[in-house]
Protein backbone atom coordinates (compact mmCIF):
# COMPACT_ATOMS: atom_id res chain seq x y z
CA UNK A 1 0.00 0.00 0.00
CA UNK A 2 1.29 3.41 -0.98
CA UNK A 3 0.88 6.45 1.22
CA UNK A 4 0.00 9.90 -0.09
CA UNK A 5 2.98 11.38 1.72
CA UNK A 6 5.30 8.80 0.17
CA UNK A 7 3.92 9.24 -3.34
CA UNK A 8 4.06 13.03 -3.00
CA UNK A 9 7.68 12.85 -1.83
CA UNK A 10 8.78 10.59 -4.69
CA UNK A 11 6.97 12.85 -7.16
CA UNK A 12 8.81 15.88 -5.76
CA UNK A 13 12.18 14.09 -5.85
CA UNK A 14 11.57 13.05 -9.45
CA UNK A 15 10.78 16.62 -10.50
CA UNK A 16 13.85 17.87 -8.62
CA UNK A 17 15.95 15.51 -10.75
CA UNK A 18 14.15 16.62 -13.91
CA UNK A 19 14.82 20.25 -12.94
CA UNK A 20 18.55 19.48 -13.11
CA UNK A 21 18.09 18.30 -16.70
CA UNK A 22 16.15 21.43 -17.62
CA UNK A 23 18.80 23.66 -16.04
CA UNK A 24 21.50 21.81 -17.94
CA UNK A 25 19.53 22.01 -21.19
CA UNK A 26 19.83 25.80 -20.95
CA UNK A 27 23.55 25.32 -21.78
CA UNK A 28 22.65 23.76 -25.14
CA UNK A 29 22.43 25.88 -28.24
CA UNK A 30 18.92 26.11 -29.73
CA UNK A 31 20.17 23.80 -32.49
CA UNK A 32 21.43 21.20 -30.00
CA UNK A 33 18.14 21.33 -28.08
CA UNK A 34 16.21 20.12 -31.14
CA UNK A 35 18.97 18.14 -32.87
CA UNK A 36 18.10 14.56 -33.71
CA UNK A 37 20.54 12.21 -31.99
CA UNK A 38 20.83 8.89 -33.86
CA UNK A 39 19.92 5.75 -31.96
CA UNK A 40 17.06 7.14 -29.87
CA UNK A 41 13.38 6.42 -30.53
CA UNK A 42 12.59 9.95 -29.38
CA UNK A 43 15.41 11.69 -31.16
CA UNK A 44 15.94 15.10 -29.52
CA UNK A 45 16.47 16.44 -26.01
CA UNK A 46 13.42 18.67 -26.43
CA UNK A 47 11.20 15.82 -27.54
CA UNK A 48 12.43 13.50 -24.78
CA UNK A 49 11.73 16.13 -22.10
CA UNK A 50 8.37 16.92 -23.64
CA UNK A 51 7.49 13.22 -23.76
CA UNK A 52 8.12 12.83 -20.03
CA UNK A 53 5.76 15.63 -19.05
CA UNK A 54 3.22 14.86 -21.75
CA UNK A 55 2.95 11.31 -20.42
CA UNK A 56 2.54 12.52 -16.83
CA UNK A 57 -0.20 14.84 -18.06
CA UNK A 58 -1.86 12.07 -20.09
CA UNK A 59 -1.95 9.60 -17.20
CA UNK A 60 -3.04 12.09 -14.54
CA UNK A 61 -5.76 13.45 -16.81
CA UNK A 62 -6.81 9.88 -17.57
CA UNK A 63 -7.06 9.06 -13.87
CA UNK A 64 -9.50 11.97 -13.56
CA UNK A 65 -11.32 11.19 -16.79
CA UNK A 66 -10.30 14.62 -18.14
CA UNK A 67 -9.72 15.40 -21.78
CA UNK A 68 -6.34 16.46 -23.06
CA UNK A 69 -4.80 17.57 -26.32
CA UNK A 70 -1.69 16.02 -27.77
CA UNK A 71 1.43 18.18 -27.74
CA UNK A 72 4.11 18.40 -30.40
CA UNK A 73 7.69 19.55 -30.14
CA UNK A 74 6.79 22.69 -32.10
CA UNK A 75 4.66 23.76 -29.12
CA UNK A 76 7.90 24.18 -27.14
CA UNK A 77 10.53 26.12 -29.09
CA UNK A 78 12.68 26.84 -26.02
CA UNK A 79 13.78 25.17 -22.81
CA UNK A 80 11.93 27.88 -20.87
CA UNK A 81 8.64 27.18 -22.62
CA UNK A 82 9.00 23.50 -21.77
CA UNK A 83 9.95 24.31 -18.16
CA UNK A 84 6.73 26.30 -17.77
CA UNK A 85 4.68 23.37 -19.08
CA UNK A 86 6.51 21.00 -16.73
CA UNK A 87 5.62 23.19 -13.76
CA UNK A 88 1.95 23.24 -14.78
CA UNK A 89 1.89 19.45 -15.12
CA UNK A 90 3.70 18.99 -11.82
CA UNK A 91 1.19 21.24 -10.07
CA UNK A 92 -1.76 19.41 -11.67
CA UNK A 93 -0.38 16.12 -10.34
CA UNK A 94 0.12 17.58 -6.86
CA UNK A 95 -3.44 18.91 -6.85
CA UNK A 96 -4.74 15.51 -7.95
CA UNK A 97 -2.79 13.75 -5.19
CA UNK A 98 -3.96 16.23 -2.57
CA UNK A 99 -7.57 15.48 -3.51
CA UNK A 100 -7.24 11.74 -2.95
CA UNK A 101 -7.60 9.80 0.26
CA UNK A 102 -5.11 7.00 0.82
CA UNK A 103 -7.93 4.56 0.22
CA UNK A 104 -8.65 6.16 -3.18
CA UNK A 105 -4.93 6.19 -4.01
CA UNK A 106 -4.81 2.42 -3.51
CA UNK A 107 -8.22 1.41 -4.88
CA UNK A 108 -8.45 -0.14 -8.34
CA UNK A 109 -10.18 2.18 -10.80
CA UNK A 110 -13.76 1.23 -11.58
CA UNK A 111 -14.50 4.05 -14.02
CA UNK A 112 -12.05 4.42 -16.91
CA UNK A 113 -12.13 6.74 -19.89
CA UNK A 114 -13.32 5.11 -23.12
CA UNK A 115 -9.84 5.31 -24.69
CA UNK A 116 -8.05 3.80 -21.67
CA UNK A 117 -6.56 0.63 -23.15
CA UNK A 118 -4.72 -0.63 -20.09
CA UNK A 119 -6.18 -2.90 -17.42
CA UNK A 120 -7.79 -1.26 -14.38
CA UNK A 121 -5.09 -0.21 -11.94
CA UNK A 122 -4.84 1.84 -8.80
CA UNK A 123 -3.90 5.52 -9.02
CA UNK A 124 -0.80 4.60 -6.98
CA UNK A 125 0.24 2.06 -9.62
CA UNK A 126 -0.29 4.54 -12.45
CA UNK A 127 1.60 7.31 -10.64
CA UNK A 128 4.44 4.91 -9.85
CA UNK A 129 4.57 4.09 -13.57
CA UNK A 130 4.70 7.81 -14.40
CA UNK A 131 7.68 8.31 -12.08
CA UNK A 132 9.67 5.27 -13.25
CA UNK A 133 8.92 6.29 -16.84
CA UNK A 134 10.44 9.72 -16.12
CA UNK A 135 13.67 8.12 -14.91
CA UNK A 136 13.85 5.87 -17.95
CA UNK A 137 13.77 8.91 -20.23
CA UNK A 138 15.95 10.98 -17.90
CA UNK A 139 18.71 8.44 -18.51
CA UNK A 140 18.24 8.79 -22.25
CA UNK A 141 18.50 12.58 -22.01
CA UNK A 142 21.71 12.27 -19.98
CA UNK A 143 23.15 10.04 -22.72
CA UNK A 144 22.05 12.55 -25.37
CA UNK A 145 23.77 15.40 -23.53
CA UNK A 146 27.02 13.42 -23.58
CA UNK A 147 26.67 12.67 -27.31
CA UNK A 148 26.00 16.37 -27.95
CA UNK A 149 29.30 17.21 -26.21
CA UNK A 150 27.67 18.65 -23.09
CA UNK A 151 27.83 15.97 -20.34
CA UNK A 152 25.18 16.37 -17.63
CA UNK A 153 25.81 16.71 -13.92
CA UNK A 154 24.67 14.00 -11.51
CA UNK A 155 20.87 13.85 -11.72
CA UNK A 156 20.20 10.82 -9.51
CA UNK A 157 17.88 11.05 -6.52
CA UNK A 158 20.86 10.29 -4.25
CA UNK A 159 23.40 12.97 -5.11
CA UNK A 160 26.43 14.35 -3.36
CA UNK A 161 24.79 17.82 -3.27
CA UNK A 162 21.63 16.78 -1.41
Amino acid sequence: MFTKDGMTAVHAWTHDSLDLLYAHALALTPQQFVAEVPGFGIASVRDQLMHVIACERYWVHGLQNLSWTKWSGADFPTVSSLQAAKERVKNETIAYLEGLSEQQLNAELTDRPANWVRPPRTPAFVLHHVLTHAFHHKGQVVAMFRLLGCPAPDTDLQRADN
